[in-house]
């Protein structure tokens, strides 16, 4: 199955057809859900539904205005944070601290997790850089400039591209 299917028929359900709205790729490499954005929540915070097919992988990178925490619904996922390296599966969480760089990467069969920024932020980077998921197909690519630049405004950090981690970087901490 195409991981853009409709997942549920439950109304309620984060990918239900009446949320098409809210619902995001960026190119064949993640599929979001935004479940409660900065305006619901005063910009406290925004959550958000992903799921990464196995092997996809994000850019290393570090947020200056957000914390993200990841809580694995399915599958696994290895994440680099800083020194450290380690292996979420179902039901286990993390918390990236502001300015720490890191890199998540999907293992298996690939990975669902629900992701939180506080204050918010990674949301409206979803919302105005991925790709509607009514829109797109599977030849859907990401559009990288577009990325990049919204990225930047928000005040994310692109330190290398997907595959790299923090031990890739200058003087950057060795992994156990």
């Amino acid at each position: 199955m195409s991981y853009f299917a409709v997942q549920s028929d439950d109304p309620g359900h984060p990918e239900h057809p009446g949320r098409a709205e809210r619902q995001y790729v960026l190119g064949q490499e993640l599929r979001v859900s935004i479940l409660t954005s900065a305006e619901e929540t005063e910009g406290r915070h925004d959550v958000t539904d992903s799921f990464m097919p196995a092997g996809a992988a994000t850019p290393l990178h570090l947020h200056t205005r957000y914390e993200e925490r990841l809580w694995v619904v399915s599958g696994a996922l290895t994440v680099w944070v800083g020194k450290e390296r380690t292996t979420l599966r179902s039901g286990d969480f993390c918390t990236i601290p502001l300015h720490t760089p890191h890199a998540i990467k999907a293992e298996g069969e690939g990975a669902r997790a629900l992701n939180i920024s506080s204050p918010a932020g990674f949301a409206e980077l979803i919302a105005r850089a991925g790709t509607p998921l009514r829109l797109a197909t599977g030849d859907t690519e990401l559009d990288a400039e577009l990325f990049g630049a919204v990225a930047e405004e928000l005040g994310d950090v692109v330190l290398g591209p997907p595959g790299t981690t923090p031990a890739d970087l200058p003087d950057g901490p060795a992994l156990p």
